[in-house]
């Protein structure tokens, strides 16, 4: 593929056709571009997901210990019922 690329710019130098050559130049640019942004794109979509999956261990988490302490809670507050 590199090699079709350069027989295509080295052609268009050959015949001296500047703007051609030019117009091709600028096409790659913006297809090296757009790749570029794409793949930060794919990346920041990515890394995204994998917040939200961490947040979601996290609010899990949370939860799982406010349950246990409401337990706790309970069980110290029948004791001292009790013991009244």
């Amino acid at each position: 593929m590199i090699k079709f690329f350069r027989h295509i710019r080295q052609k268009l130098i050959a015949e001296g056709k500047l703007v051609n050559y030019l117009k091709y130049v600028i096409g790659e640019i913006v297809l090296v571009m757009i790749g570029i942004l794409l793949a930060v794109q794919l990346n920041n979509w990515n890394e995204n997901r994998k917040n939200r999956i961490f947040e979601k261990e996290i609010l899990s988490q949370i939860r799982s210990n406010l349950e246990k302490n409401k337990e706790n809670l309970n069980g110290i507050k029948n004791t001292r019922q009790r013991a009244c």
